[in-house]
């Protein structure tokens, strides 16, 4: 497997901003590294960036380099240290995720591809102040069995297997959040059971290539 590069960070980030999740300096992408991760620079647009930008940070929390990483990078470390299975982080400020955030409930199962993201609800993490580790250990809390959550009045978090997965996990979970907002403009919507979520949990066990 070829390691992770400065290079696919960055353009991990560019996709994101061309997506719409993230505008200006919004947000932050990180990719496993060995016993490390690569991280997107703190405050710094990924127009304003570039590959050799990437911030190379350990899982003691320790860097080196002229930038620092993004101010929540203990989210990205904690992820990684709790999660094997992750590959590559991704938090986006995207508009309906964050939406739905400032209100700070859980999404629930009103679509089954909710169960795409591990579970029949995505959870919406306690606020914290950004960037302390209150706000890390809120999204580890609300990340268990998941893959992704809505962080209260700030945004989003997935992640994935790589930087792939994670983008287009991102993607599918932007437009999730804006099915149900759009639901919920029109009335209440019309939630699926337990059992059958329990069921199309058991399908997604298998889901895909």
């Amino acid at each position: 497997m070829t390691e992770v590069s400065g290079a696919d960070v960055h353009s991990a980030a560019r996709r994101l901003e061309a997506c719409g999740l993230n505008r200006g300096a919004a947000g932050n992408v990180s990719a496993r590294r060995g016993a490390a991760f690569l991280i997107t620079p703190s405050g710094l647009e990924p127009d304003a960036c570039t590959p050799d930008d990437m911030v190379l940070v350990d899982l003691d929390g320790g860097f080196a380099g002229r930038l620092k990483p993004s101010s929540e990078w203990r989210i990205h470390r904690d992820i990684y240290r709790a999660r094997p299975e992750a590959g590559a982080v991704v938090h986006t400020h995207a508009p309906f995720a964050t939406a739905l955030a400032c209100v700070g409930a859980d999404i629930p199962p009103f679509h089954y591809m909710i169960a795409r993201f591990g579970g029949a609800t995505v959870r919406c993490a306690r606020y914290a102040t950004f960037g302390e580790q209150a706000l890390s250990d809120s999204v580890i809390e609300a990340l268990d069995g998941r893959c992704a959550c809505l962080m209260a009045n700030h945004g989003m978090l997935v992640f994935g297997h790589d930087l792939a997965q994670a983008v287009a996990l991102a993607v599918e979970f932007e437009t999730l959040c804006e099915q149900y907002w759009r639901a919920l403009q029109i009335g209440t919507p019309r939630l699926i059971d337990d059992a059958e979520m329990a069921r199309v949990l058991v399908k997604f066990g298998s889901y895909g290539q």
